[in-house]
């Protein structure tokens, strides 16, 4: 653990305050908040840590709003969907097509499961929810917003809080566990130590993403991938009426992108979506109306040590292929809380050793669908990669294989979007015991 400088006794006088609680959670995107939820619901006392404004701006900056069904189950579950179902944009399709010519069109009303269909939910939307939520509960959730981690407090061996700037001062978080949920750059798993081991994996590409007028006669219940050779991009409908666009660049592209103007960007759009072009023109006339976003992927093969945990990107980041990022950030969340909670309802000598076997038992538990859905994204990252003639046929026979079998539909893409809804999972931890 990287512990922060000796303080001086006389802090307390000086502009420092000082909390307390069960729990720390540092960031309050949708995995922090729905984890302040549910550990308020189990009796928690909880310190919710948050440096953005409220207000989280305007902008063309990329934020998830994919919810995949799974995603869906997991919000009813925390009783939140029914908050937001009416601001919810349902999709019924996705549809791939490639060198002009559709090869995959998959119908989510196909799946035998009670909650079927992806949603874009704008993400402020989604956080008021979970926020008033947490309200009157057996436990407290107290919100220091903006808040930024600038050290974790440390006793021996293990994390004991964090201490934290805000623009009235140095306020300090005392807590029986601290939990990262501050993203992709976590702030957390490089003060704790949990970064020394993580595999940084960049992608072979960047995406460009920028909002357009919605192109007349598109669906707009649909996901679209568009393929032309090695260039491809994501069109996806928005809760606002826009149409969301990733368009892919190599890594580290952008420079050269932008030296050929706007008119590139434009061209290229409409060579991936003829439909879009006219869009493109009216919808984006600087580079201040779009936003880069660095792909890659981060393992980190300990998301844990004693006193403090990682989850959602913070522990696994993945790329933004098929939207997975909130998804399992919900679901961090929702099997972390009761794990969490149960340990912490232990005596004080026992506590200790009672969270570390929760925070073992989280990962082993959670892991397997990380990876899986990391497996799956990198195999579709090479697909639409793949430039010689030869490669690109390949691929269109496999899309169209994919697209003509129900069953290989099922098998395919069930473990993206309905991870809730697989077989039991055999555990990878040798000795689980589940709590009482």
């Amino acid at each position: 653990m990287r512990s922060e400088p000796p303080r001086s006794p006389r802090e307390k006088h000086s502009g420092t305050a000082a909390l307390s609680a069960d729990v720390c959670v540092v960031g309050g995107g949708p995995g922090g908040r729905a984890l302040a939820l549910a550990l308020t619901r189990l009796g928690c006392d909880v310190v919710l840590l948050e440096k953005r404004d409220p207000a989280r701006g305007a902008g063309p900056a990329f934020r998830g709003e994919s919810v995949s069904p799974d995603g869906v189950r997991l919000l009813a579950a925390l009783g939140a969907w029914e908050r937001v179902r009416e601001s919810a944009h349902r999709v019924d399709r996705l549809e791939i097509e490639d060198a002009g010519r559709r090869v995959l069109d998959v119908r989510f009303a196909d799946f035998p499961y009670r909650y079927r269909h992806p949603v874009e939910l704008a993400q402020p939307t989604l956080l008021a929810a979970l926020a008033k939520l947490t309200g009157p509960q057996p436990g407290a959730c107290t919100v220091l917003e903006p808040a930024t981690a600038v050290g974790l407090l440390v006793e021996g061996p293990a994390v004991t809080g964090v201490r934290a700037s805000t623009p009235t001062g140095t306020v300090r978080v005392h807590a029986a566990l601290t939990v990262g949920a501050d993203g992709r750059y976590s702030a957390v798993r490089r003060l704790s130590g949990l970064a020394e081991r993580a595999r940084h994996m960049p992608l072979e590409r960047d995406v460009i993403w920028l909002k357009l007028p919605f192109p007349a006669g598109w669906d707009r219940r649909a996901y679209r991938v568009r393929i032309t050779g090695s260039s491809h991009g994501l069109f996806l409908p928005s809760t606002d009426g826009t149409v969301r666009v990733g368009l892919n660049i190599p890594k580290g592209g952008l420079r050269a992108l932008r030296a050929g103007g706007l008119d590139q960007l434009h061209a290229r759009i409409a060579q991936l979506a003829p439909q879009a072009g006219e869009s493109a023109r009216k919808g984006v006339r600087s580079w201040s109306d779009t936003a880069l976003l660095d792909i890659f992927t981060t393992d980190v093969p300990r998301w844990s040590a004693p006193g403090v945990v990682l989850i959602g990107d913070a522990a696994h980041t993945l790329s933004p292929v098929l939207g997975q990022g909130v998804n399992h950030a919900l679901a961090d969340a929702v099997e972390l809380a009761p794990l969490v909670a149960e340990a912490l309802s232990r005596d004080r000598q026992a506590r200790g050793s009672a969270l570390g076997t929760a925070l073992h038992l989280f990962q082993c538990r959670r892991e397997p669908d990380v990876r899986r859905s990391r497996a799956l994204q990198l195999r579709q990252e090479r697909m639409f990669t793949l430039t010689s003639p030869a490669a690109t046929a390949l691929r269109r026979s496999l899309y169209r294989a994919l697209d003509a079998s129900p069953a290989l539909r099922r098998r395919v893409l069930a473990p993206a979007y309905f991870p809730g809804h697989a077989p039991p999972r055999q555990s990878a931890c040798p000795s689980e015991v589940t709590p009482a």
